[in-house]
């Protein structure tokens, strides 16, 4: 019995970076900056009026602290301003940036106001910066139409400022402003761009745990279902072998005493075998070591325990004749070199199966036959009964569960074969099944559609 332990994957950094490469990501020596920023934007997620409030706060102290003395008179262009003038105009201008997150574009335009009273007033205090935050809000913020109509706005006012207060400097002046504006942009620009690239990340992490997931279940599901196809078989096969053994001891026990201890040792056999196979699938089910120091492991049967099975069969009472393209032969040293380990396993398993249901539903005096026929495309190996079949009624206790056939199907589906299973005109029953010569395992299509079957175990 044979088992596949999944490797874990490696972990992976951000943008699908190795794991050594994260692993020096993590322990880098910013990491407390990074662990910093994080517990920051964390606090800014669940408190964004906090953010909001803080620059907004810092200017309005810087703004208190320059308009407290007379200072802002010698840079004011007309004399004899009102007190009040300087301290709206402040206030016209820090008040919209409480929105710059939510409404950038409407938090600049909202300037337009104190900027004409400082286009009228030549006073230019806390005015550039109040507008260079709030167009780099919008270049975080805004889509790229927006940005532009921002743009324009500053263009606008630069033009009308140059106009209502001429200047010999024109280079100096207006290249500062040009320059703070770029950085501004280019600035919102940076930020967004990683901020974008993060959220992806982010993204794709969840989707690639939703995808694991997903790979996760469907493999334990098709492990849940081959487990289930080697229970069928190993307990169906041998019980029906048992019962077949018990059936003719009983009978022979009346006449033939030296018969029916044959048969009693027999089904000791069959019984330690079956018990061995079901005990070495639980021990790796489990993952755990036996008694003995391991679980004692065997390799899954081949086309070289088909012998013994037929061997089994008979001394079960059924008589088995087998041949290889028309003649008498036995069919593990025809098919053992054209067909691949997991193909033999096949084989085995649907002549075990077909058997097996022989066995159990043929009735009295059943002959069955195992033909091997081979092909340049591939080897159809048939097996057919002479017994009740599908006409006659079921055993009793024989409620067939749907596992068998399905089985069969799904096994012939792995190497994309086929099997059909039926009963004959004749009467009596067969199954064939037939599977592609020089192919390795093919990737597994559409699990195939299983027809029902009647309270016999057999297929409508």
């Amino acid at each position: 019995m044979s088992t596949t332990t999944a490797t874990p994957p490696r972990r992976r950094g951000p943008g699908g970076a190795p794991g050594r490469v994260w692993h020096e990501y993590a322990a880098s020596p910013t990491r407390p900056v990074r662990a910093l920023m994080g517990r920051v934007r964390a606090f800014d997620a669940r408190h964004p009026v906090c953010w909001d409030l803080v620059p907004v706060l810092l200017l309005a102290l810087v703004a208190v602290a320059d308009l407290d003395d007379d200072g802002w008179r010698e840079r004011a262009k007309l004399p004899d301003l009102p007190t009040a003038v300087p301290w709206v105009q402040a206030v016209s201008f820090l008040l919209p940036l409480v929105w710059r997150r939510r409404y950038p574009l409407a938090t600049l335009a909202a300037m337009a106001v104190p900027g004409a009273i400082a286009l009228w007033t030549g006073l230019t205090s806390g005015t550039p910066v109040c507008a260079y935050i709030a167009l780099y809000s919008v270049a975080l913020r805004s889509s790229v139409p927006r940005l532009a109509g921002a743009l324009g706005m500053l263009a606008l006012g630069t033009v009308a400022w140059a106009w209502r207060w001429p200047t010999t400097d024109v280079a100096e002046t207006y290249f500062r402003s040009v320059m703070l504006t770029l950085v501004c942009v280019l600035a919102g620009f940076v930020v967004r761009i990683r901020r974008d690239h993060i959220e992806a990340l982010i993204d794709r992490a969840a989707r690639l745990e939703v995808e694991r997931d997903q790979r996760e279940r469907l493999a334990a599901a098709a492990e849940r279902a081959r487990i289930a196809r080697e229970m069928h078989d190993i307990i169906g096969h041998n019980l029906a072998v048992i019962t077949g053994l018990a059936d003719g001891g009983a009978y022979a026990a009346r006449r033939s005493p030296d018969r029916a201890a044959q048969a009693l040792d027999a089904i000791g056999a069959t019984s330690r075998q079956a018990l061995g196979e079901l005990r070495r699938l639980l021990e790796v089910l489990r993952h755990e070591p036996a008694a003995g120091g391991g679980a004692e492991l065997a390799p899954q049967p081949d086309l070289a325990e088909l012998e013994r099975l037929l061997d089994r069969v008979r001394e079960a009472g059924l008589g088995v004749l087998s041949s290889v393209d028309g003649r008498p032969a036995r069919p593990s040293a025809a098919l053992a070199s054209e067909l691949s380990e997991g193909e033999q396993l096949t084989v085995y398993r649907v002549v075990q199966e077909a058997l097996t249901n022989t066995l159990k539903y043929g009735g009295p005096d059943t002959r069955a036959r195992l033909a091997v026929d081979r092909a340049p495309d591939g080897v159809t190996v048939t097996v057919t009964d002479d017994g009740r079949g599908a006409s006659g009624p079921a055993p009793a206790g024989g409620d067939g569960t749907g596992q068998g056939i399905g089985g069969m199907r799904e096994r012939a589906a792995v190497y994309d074969g086929t099997l059909e299973a039926g009963p004959l005109p004749s009467g009596g029953w067969r199954v064939r099944l037939w599977l592609p010569t020089g192919r390795g395992a093919a990737v597994p299509g559409p699990t195939p559609r299983v027809e029902p079957e009647t309270p016999g175990g057999r297929p409508r």
